[in-house]
């Protein structure tokens, strides 16, 4: 069964609660710096969130690691994306040669980009950038069979653990999650329906830019997906059924980064359904998560209205790949600057309003 192949992941339970102390004094402070109280609207939030992960008022991003995990689903066989499922090797020599989004928003940003070969069905060309731990080459079709077994799953989970404990730098704080697989938003519909209850028309969206006959056809498809057998008991049986590699390892990665005590930048619609499944394991992780944007993706405002979070920024974006969560890093470099630089009134000589 899942849960004994699973028993190995108790060390994900030890995710300490991030510091509530200083956030109550992140706020103290927010409230005496030369702005009327509030005025910074949510980047005051953000910045006291950022204290409370970081246990400190100097709060600062340093080496900020981006991993993108790719993986192929077998689904995509049966038409549930618009693009063939070859296009996910394609993108991951696309990322590794600085072409892609990603590649180039990582740049900008000062992020330090890697991407992981989960379970891609091809042979990936070596390269510096890349790790390889790929399970297997891609998914099965969740429409006929399970996606993968228990021992997949329990892999691939660990093995996401294992990428973030092996990148992230001793000295390094942030981490940046992103995802290429053609078929996982379908993977991730088919999750978000099994962990939020909500009717599958709700969670299943056009995804790479199917149309409507496209979109019909891959309600149809994930619709036949689930009758095939009865719920999954809990959200790892879930994973396991109708579940992607690439998730598995975002799950595995969002609880380790959590476990670091890191600030983890989370992407769009199927990072945030990892970071649902990580948070049935240990809530906490929920309080290192900054959501980077709202995803055009349907469905994506309605799981993050699940799990009570708002995303910084909605600006149509519907890619993957980090994109969003590499953009919103500026948003958060922001917070912290005018949360450490700005001056208090007092400093500054400049009078506060009478109380």
């Amino acid at each position: 069964m899942l849960a004994t192949q699973l028993s190995n992941l108790k060390p994900f339970s030890d995710i300490p609660p991030v510091d509530e102390a200083i956030r109550v004094a992140a706020y103290q402070r927010l409230d005496v710096l030369t702005k009327p109280r509030g005025a910074l609207g949510r980047l005051e939030p953000l910045a006291a969130q950022l204290c409370a992960i970081q246990r400190t008022l100097d709060i600062r991003i340093v080496e900020p690691l981006g991993v993108v995990f790719a993986a192929d689903h077998g689904a995509a066989e049966r038409g549930v994306s618009a693009y063939p499922r070859e296009v996910t090797a394609q993108m991951v020599a696309n990322f590794l040669h600085g072409g892609a989004a990603i590649s180039v928003l990582a740049k900008l940003q000062g992020v330090e980009l890697w991407i992981v070969d989960a379970g891609v069905a091809a042979d990936c060309n070596a390269h510096p950038r890349l790790i390889n731990a790929k399970i297997r080459r891609g998914t099965r079709n969740f429409i006929d069979e399970p996606a993968m077994t228990p021992e997949e799953c329990a892999e691939a989970l660990q093995s996401g653990r294992a990428v973030i404990e092996r990148l992230m730098p001793a000295g390094s704080n942030t981490l940046v999650l992103g995802e290429m697989g053609i078929g996982n938003t379908a993977s991730a519909s088919l999750l978000m329906h099994g962990l939020t209850g909500r009717a599958l028309i709700d969670c299943v969206g056009r995804g790479t830019g199917l149309d409507d006959a496209g979109l019909e056809r891959k309600r149809q498809l994930l619709s036949h997906a689930l009758k095939r057998r009865s719920a999954p008991r809990d959200p790892l049986e879930w994973l396991t059924e109708y579940g992607g590699y690439e998730i598995a390892m975002l799950t595995g990665a969002v609880m380790a980064g959590a476990a670091r005590q890191a600030l983890i930048l989370v992407d769009g619609f199927t990072v945030t359904v990892a970071v649902a499944l990580a948070a049935t394991l240990d809530p906490a992780v929920l309080d290192y998560c900054v959501f980077g944007h709202c995803s055009a993706e349907h469905a994506h405002r309605a799981l993050l209205e699940h799990l009570q979070v708002k995303p910084l920024l909605d600006l149509g974006m519907r890619l993957g790949e980090g994109t969003g969560a590499a953009v919103a890093l500026s948003v958060v470099r922001a917070a912290a600057s005018l949360f450490t630089e700005m001056a208090t009134f007092e400093g500054a000589g400049v009078s506060n309003r009478e109380h």
